[in-house]
């Protein structure tokens, strides 16, 4: 009688290994086996991180394998088993994968195919086709949208963090390692005095030392000494948390009335402000956003503000980016004046500090929260909605939104929730951030992901005339790379354009992305649909670059190298974050 070889690999996380029964049964073209229960003698099967083998046989010939089914049944008491692979070697000689990397909670049933992938147009056995359809069933009702907030990308359907489906929560130590980091991001705040100072005006610049009394390296200790100076201001713009608002100058907004009189002691030229901006020298960076949006009232005995300046910089002799000046209003007047480096010390330093609040409210909200964690999770969802397992497209992206949805769903428990972190700490809590979210969703575009085309509608791509802009030197150099990578894998898949229009099952992927996520807004300039392997390699580029490297680009940021590869993490919840491309912690 034929006798398969069955190696099961139980994954090494919390909790995995199962004392329950296991069963499984092979399906091939010639037939179906038996039930065969996986048990050894004297032998504890299935602990964590084990990788167990057995002997199974069956009674005639099976032809090729192209299923394996397990089955779980309870022993004494409810037990999830985590599920890496199966390997099985045939009367052959010939070894079979099949992936799984999944939980199988309660007594349940998952049916597994082997790990080649393919599109649905190689599969040409019924029960292949079949069994590609019922995970797609499956997935659809465990992965339903949900629309959080009026105006924002639909989310996934969970309240809270255990609602998930268990395949995407935190495991049981990243969970553990969630609530650590959190609270060790709070202790290293002070967040409870942070907050207490906030009930009473500072008196000192020294009172920001004591917030940061906890955190002590090299990068801190030098923001600290120069913080208030010009070129620091200005450097932030191009590397530091938020590099994406800076733009060059092209013509002054009317809303701005500066002249070449009031900045002539800036320029070093001797040039005319207006000779400055031909040659593309000044800059300008717009916080019209916050025009208009409501500062936070949560707390009635604190009185919070916000502001929408305007900030011009010019590019000195030495290539450095420097504050020439600042509008804190969006509308100019005798009661909205103009602060230059010549005012007195503390009016411009005061001015630099509205405009560095008005960034982090942009960044934190904006950059951060919109245009990774909440696009990514619309990737995410779209793709297992639509994209089975076998998908060669599943295969590229599942890795780089892994726990995007759980820290996303957590986020929503703990942060920008009605009295979360946001409405203790932000200015623009109490729905404020709220409102620049669905603001910020009419002009977020599918270009504006696209890393290069992004770089030069700021006029930013020139690296003779924009020196020292790390942000987009690096971030163009990844862009290729996974642009690079991605061309190559749907080369592999996709020997014509007329293959990739013909997937139905990408189309239905893309189509989600665009009528869920963008909310069927045609302005954004989502794809309906790819039609050609060039747009194909740029779509995957997007998601994977938004999910990794873009992400780690305004997230690390807030946070001292020294660290990079703890979690800890200030004002956010990123100790669950893990992006496939860069590793986030």
């Amino acid at each position: 009688m034929p006798s398969y070889t069955v190696t099961v690999a139980t994954g090494s996380q919390w909790f995995a290994g199962t004392d329950d029964y296991i069963y499984l049964s092979l399906v091939g073209t010639a037939g179906c086996s038996e039930k065969h229960l996986l048990d050894k003698a004297f032998y504890n099967d299935f602990e964590r991180g084990a990788v167990d083998s057995y002997d199974v046989t069956v009674d005639e010939e099976l032809g090729d394998i192209h299923l394996v089914k397990i089955e779980k049944r309870k022993y004494w008491l409810h037990d999830d088993w985590y599920l890496k692979y199966i390997t099985l070697k045939t009367p052959h000689g010939d070894y079979i994968e099949f992936p799984c990397y999944r939980w199988i909670t309660g007594e349940g049933e998952i049916i597994l195919r082997d790990g080649r992938a393919k599109l649905a147009r190689d599969d040409q056995i019924h029960i292949l086709k079949q069994h590609r359809r019922k995970e797609l069933e499956t997935r659809q009702k465990q992965y339903r949208w949900m629309e959080w907030n009026p105006g924002f990308p639909l989310s996934i359907d969970a309240k809270c963090h255990k609602d998930l489906p268990r395949d995407i929560q935190f495991d049981s130590e990243k969970g553990v390692d969630f609530v650590l980091n959190y609270s060790k991001a709070m202790e290293n705040l002070f967040i409870n005095r942070f907050m207490h100072m906030f009930q009473s005006s500072w008196s000192d610049f020294a009172d920001f030392e004591k917030i940061f009394v906890k955190i002590s390296n090299t990068i801190s200790e030098r923001v600290m000494n120069h913080w208030q100076e010009d070129l620091m201001f200005g450097y932030q713009f191009l590397n530091g948390c938020n590099p994406v608002l800076i733009k060059r100058c092209t013509k002054l907004p009317p809303k701005l009335p500066v002249t070449t009189e009031m900045v002539e002691c800036s320029l070093e030229r001797q040039l005319s402000l207006e000779q400055e901006i031909q040659q593309g020298n000044i800059f300008v960076v717009d916080y019209e956003l916050l025009d208009g949006i409501d500062a936070n009232k949560t707390d009635p005995c604190t009185h919070q503000f916000l502001a929408a300046p305007i900030c011009l910089l010019y590019k000195n002799l030495a290539n450095k980016i420097v504050p020439i000046a600042i509008q804190l209003n969006q509308t100019p007047g005798e009661e909205n004046p103009i602060f230059l480096p010549s005012d007195a010390k503390y009016d411009w330093l005061l001015a630099k500090i509205w405009v560095r609040s008005s960034d982090f409210h942009i960044h934190q909200t904006i950059t951060h929260l919109l245009h990774t964690h909440l696009m990514s999770e619309v990737f995410g969802i779209a793709m297992y909605r639509q994209l089975p397992a076998v998908h060669p497209i599943f295969k590229l992206l599942v890795a780089h939104v892994r726990f995007t949805i759980a820290i996303n769903t957590k986020a929503r428990e703990q942060l920008i929730c009605e009295y979360g972190l946001f409405d203790k700490a932000n200015a623009t809590g109490g729905g404020g951030h709220v409102q620049m979210v669905q603001r910020a969703m009419q002009d977020l575009t599918y270009t504006s992901l696209c890393f290069p085309e992004a770089i030069k509608a700021r006029g930013m791509e020139s690296t003779e005339d924009i020196p020292y802009y790390f942000y987009r030197d690096d971030g163009l150099l990844v862009w290729e790379a996974i642009l690079k990578f991605t061309a190559e894998v749907v080369g592999l898949y996709y020997e014509s354009d007329q293959v990739v229009e013909e997937d139905q099952e990408l189309q239905d992927f893309v189509k989600d992305v665009y009528v869920y996520g963008m909310r069927g807004r045609k302005a954004s300039g989502f794809p309906k649909s790819i039609k050609s392997r060039e747009k194909l390699s740029e779509y995957l580029t997007v998601i994977i670059f938004t999910a990794s490297a873009q992400h780690a680009a305004v997230n690390f940021g807030q946070r001292p190298a020294t660290i990079l590869a703890g979690p800890q993490q200030p004002l956010g919840l990123e100790s669950g974050c893990r992006r496939g491309f860069c590793g986030l912690s």
